[in-house]
């Protein structure tokens, strides 16, 4: 193995695994070295494995180890004035190019992996890194044992859910915390699907929840504000009732001060008629009018059977059931939100902001409701699901088929084999 020619990824990954030669090892001051644990892999900012206990003569240390290639990068990246690093009690590299030493002029205890890993390991880590295939392992994985498989999806589940909490938290708290308002906003994108995700979000922040409320007993003002927010309400109309709502609009936006966004926003080609942005704008304006109570109507059952209630009792106004469109009549139909729908909606709305509720108010069974509803949903069916059915994977449920996802975006496309319990064993 040449100097240097391999990413400090690599050493995190040698570290984590012990894919090294652990028989004696000592510092390079000539201390023995007994690793009792090696700690949890640090992904934020600071040391890079935290809470290791490491026996450096008869010294039992709790702390943190700091990795690198070459030692002189912990003064390339100004470790020594951070003071998150004075509790790295090894320093870990592939070689020691200059001694260091911490503020009080103790030396830092260092460890030299040259020679201890096998060049097959770092010929295995090429490997799967250079892969043009998104799947790296693709030509090795039927040689993983299954319950790896299954272990790592199971933990991809909650991972996921992890993930979306951190996005969420954010918008959590720049509505002043306002429950609400985040699962309103969050079934409106879902409603948008990924077409009109965005301008439904958007319109959803134009429209406050708690302002359409005030107006529920009069759907056609609900549904005025949405529409003439949504900037559908800006041309001239030959119907009576888009006419009507036109009014509706111009009396509320005087009232309340309101701004429509621009109209060129809403995607309708490729849509089915069903999904188009007007019949999603007249869905969310029947849900507002249906329950002035939707945190606790959704997520504090959580229930798959009460979720479904709520989003399938729904009733529109008249005008959506002969037209997709407005001015445009069509063959009468149901304006129901359907089953599919409903089904994104638990999984992308619902579960996560559940999930959310449960880890800020340290409730672990909002947690395993969030987690139980995405196992009781049925797999989905899509492009990249298909894929991994044809890698043998089979998903039993939402929950599996959303890891699934999240597994090649997080992991496979960005070729982090070596974080990728699947990776860990084909590296094996």
């Amino acid at each position: 193995m040449r100097k240097w020619t391999f990413p400090e990824e690599f050493l995190h990954f040698v570290w984590r695994t012990k894919r090294f030669d652990l028989d004696a090892l000592r510092t390079t001051m000539g201390h023995p070295v007994r690793i009792h644990d090696f700690g949890r892999h640090n992904s934020d900012a600071g040391p890079d494995f935290l809470h290791t206990r490491i026996q450096i003569d008869d010294t039992l240390w709790a702390g943190n180890v700091e990795i690198h290639i070459r030692a002189s990068d912990w003064l390339a990246h100004q470790h020594h004035l951070d003071p998150a690093y004075d509790n790295v009690i090894l320093h870990v590299v592939w070689e020691e190019d200059t001694p260091l030493q911490r503020a009080n002029g103790e030396r830092i205890p260092t460890l030299e992996l040259e020679g201890r890993i096998a060049p097959s390991i770092w010929q295995s880590y090429q490997d799967l890194r250079y892969q043009t295939n998104w799947l790296a392992c693709r030509f090795h994985f039927n040689g993983v044992e299954p319950l790896i498989v299954q272990g790592w999806i199971e933990r991809l589940m909650v991972e996921r859910l992890e993930h979306k909490t951190q996005q969420l938290e954010p918008l959590l708290k720049g509505i002043q915390n306002d429950w609400e308002t985040l699962l309103y906003r969050q079934i409106a994108r879902g409603l948008g699907l990924v077409v009109n995700a965005g301008p439904m979000e958007h319109l959803a922040q134009l429209a406050p929840i708690q302002l359409l409320w005030k107006y529920r007993d009069q759907p056609e003002l609900v549904e005025a504000f949405l529409f003439g927010q949504a900037g559908m309400l800006e041309r001239h109309f030959e119907e009576e009732y888009p006419q009507l709502l036109q009014t509706h609009y111009r009396f509320l936006q005087n009232k309340h001060n309101l701004r429509p966004m621009n109209a060129s926003a809403w995607k309708f080609s490729r849509l089915r008629p069903a999904a188009f942005p007007t019949i999603r704008i007249a869905q969310l304006a029947a849900l507002v009018c249906q329950s002035p109570r939707w945190f606790s109507d959704l997520i504090h059952p959580a229930r798959e059977e009460a979720i479904r209630h709520f989003f399938q009792q729904l009733a529109t106004s008249w005008y959506w059931h002969t037209h997709y469109q407005f001015d445009k009549p069509a063959v009468p139909h149901l304006c129901q939100i359907g089953h599919d729908t409903v089904d994104l909606l638990m999984i992308n709305a619902i579960s996560p902001i559940t999930f959310l509720y449960g880890t800020l108010k340290s409730e672990s069974r909002y947690r395993e409701q969030a987690l139980a509803l995405l196992e009781h949903l049925p797999p989905e069916s899509n492009r990249v699901v298909r894929e991994w059915k044809n890698m043998g994977v089979q998903p039993a449920s939402a929950g599996q088929s959303q890891a699934l996802l999240y597994w090649r975006k997080q992991y496979c496309e960005p070729k982090r084999c070596l974080e990728c319990a699947v990776g860990c064993a084909v590296l094996k």
